[in-house]
C-alpha cells in the first residue's frame, strides 16, 4: 500500500469548536468546513492535516460511533520555549508543564475541548542511557 497522505481525524460533538481551537491556537486553516466535517491543514507545512467529525455522523459505521478518548497527538517543533509562552498567554489548560525528558524531548502537554491532550515537542538529545534505545538513524549527529 501506498499512502498519499496520513493524519488524525478527531470524532467529537463539538466540531466547530474543536476545529476554531486548532486555527486559533496551532495556526491551522480551514480547507473544508461543514458542521459535521471540517479538514484543517497547517498554514505552515502542507503536509500537516488533521481532521475533526461528528462522532455520530451517518458515515461512521454504526460500532465505530462515539467521542475520542485516550488520544495523544504531537506537534514536533523547532521553538518549544515560545509556544509554551504563547499557550500560556491564551489561556490553554497546561497539564504537564515544560520540561526536559531524559529519552529526547523538551516538551509541554496542553488539551483541546474534544480532550484529546496534544504534547508539543522539540526533540534534544538523549541521555546515554537512553541513548543506546535508539537505532542510529534516529540520532542525529
Amino acid at each position: 500500500m501506498k499512502c498519499t497522505q496520513f493524519y488524525p481525524v478527531i470524532m467529537t460533538a463539538s466540531v466547530t469548536e474543536t476545529a476554531d481551537f486548532y486555527v486559533r491556537n496551532f495556526r491551522f486553516k480551514k480547507m473544508f468546513d461543514s458542521d459535521w466535517y471540517v479538514h484543517l491543514q497547517s498554514a505552515e507545512d502542507e503536509k500537516v492535516n488533521i481532521a475533526i467529525l461528528d462522532g455520530h455522523h451517518e458515515t461512521i459505521p454504526e460500532s465505530g460511533r462515539g467521542y475520542v478518548s485516550g488520544m495523544l497527538i504531537n506537534f514536533e517543533i523547532e521553538d518549544v520555549d515560545a509556544e509554551f509562552e504563547r499557550a500560556k498567554k491564551n489561556g490553554l489548560p497546561i497539564l504537564l508543564s515544560l520540561r526536559d525528558e531524559p529519552f529526547g524531548q523538551r516538551h509541554f502537554i496542553t488539551r483541546d475541548p474534544s480532550g484529546v491532550m496534544i504534547d508539543i515537542i522539540k526533540p534534544i538529545p538523549p541521555s546515554e542511557e537512553f541513548l543506546a534505545q535508539f537505532a542510529p538513524e534516529a540520532v542525529a549527529n
